[in-house]
């Protein structure tokens, strides 16, 4: 087999990721990606995966290296793994650079559109030498996304805080605005950036050079929520786990009817892999409530 840097594969550093043949060791450091690897029946090929790596329920009988943050290099470089997957977002630039250092092919993902995740998805096909049903799986996603986004209807304003003390949420540069924007959602803190410091970003003092940081999530007040008029509140189980209680806080806040604050699986939102076949669909139970 020849080297599948031929084929242009790159991660989204644009970094051809050049393995000998088809990786037959894997270290997953992402979740969704965990799950991909199930899916596309590579599970056999999973060395090791992460505390945060739980679904679907066989990955438990995976050996964990830690968490996404904090993983245990050495234990990763014990493996000898043919390759290690990673996320720019979930993942620390330092760990990854740690195990390139080591001489482990990794690749880095970092979806922020549906389109993104799908493309991602297709290299880790091409990676893996997956078969036909995974193939099929990818199909079968596209054909979805785009059928979700020609039934659109008018849009209905949401708001998706994805953390409190301090509020927090995202902005139109995110995986997870492009999911709520596929399905008629118009997420109300699109073309809101982060500031820094912290002051700022709540509107009690002035903004100062974000200096290359990360501003797709603002913190925002729940009155700032509140002027943006959303029609819709949804409430991920993660990264923050909401809770009916938090639900109440919400809706209080914004003047909203109990029905229109809900809490929703966080999956839906920010897994990409194939979890977003499971997530295109089941947005529609939730559309037809609204």
């Amino acid at each position: 087999m020849k080297d599948k840097g031929d084929d242009h594969i790159r991660d989204v550093r644009g970094r051809a990721v050049v393995l000998p043949s088809s990786p037959r060791r894997i270290v997953s450091l992402v979740p969704s990606i965990t799950e991909t690897l199930f899916d596309f029946g590579c599970a056999d090929r999973l060395m090791a995966r992460t505390d945060f790596c739980i679904r679907p329920a066989e990955t438990a009988r995976v050996p964990s290296v830690g968490g996404t943050k904090n993983p245990d290099l050495d234990f990763v470089r014990a493996l000898r793994p043919d390759l290690a997957f990673a996320n720019q977002e979930e993942n620390r630039e330092p760990d990854v650079a740690a195990l390139e250092a080591s001489g482990i092919p990794v690749f880095l993902t970092f979806p922020r559109s549906i389109a993104q995740a799908v493309a991602d998805l297709e290299k880790f096909a091409t990676l893996l030498d997956a078969g036909e049903d995974a193939r099929e799986m990818i199909a079968s996603i596209k054909r979805a996304a785009r059928n979700r986004r020609s039934h659109v209807r008018p849009f209905v304003p949401v708001f998706v805080p994805i953390w409190r003390d301090p509020w927090m949420t995202f902005n139109a540069d995110t995986f997870a605005h492009d999911m709520l924007a596929a399905h008629g959602l118009y997420n109300v803190f699109a073309d809101r950036d982060r500031r820094y410091p912290l002051a700022a970003d709540l509107g009690l003092g002035a903004a100062k050079s974000a200096d290359g940081r990360d501003t797709r999530y603002p913190r925002v007040t729940l009155e700032e929520a509140a002027a943006r008029r959303p029609g819709l509140v949804l409430l991920p189980d993660e990264p923050y786990p909401f809770t009916q209680t938090d639900a109440g806080d919400v809706a209080r806040a914004l003047d909203l009817p109990a029905e229109r604050v809900r809490l929703i699986d966080g999956g839906l939102l920010f897994w990409h892999g194939t979890r977003m076949r499971r997530s295109l669909a089941e947005w529609l139970e939730i559309l037809a409530m609204r």
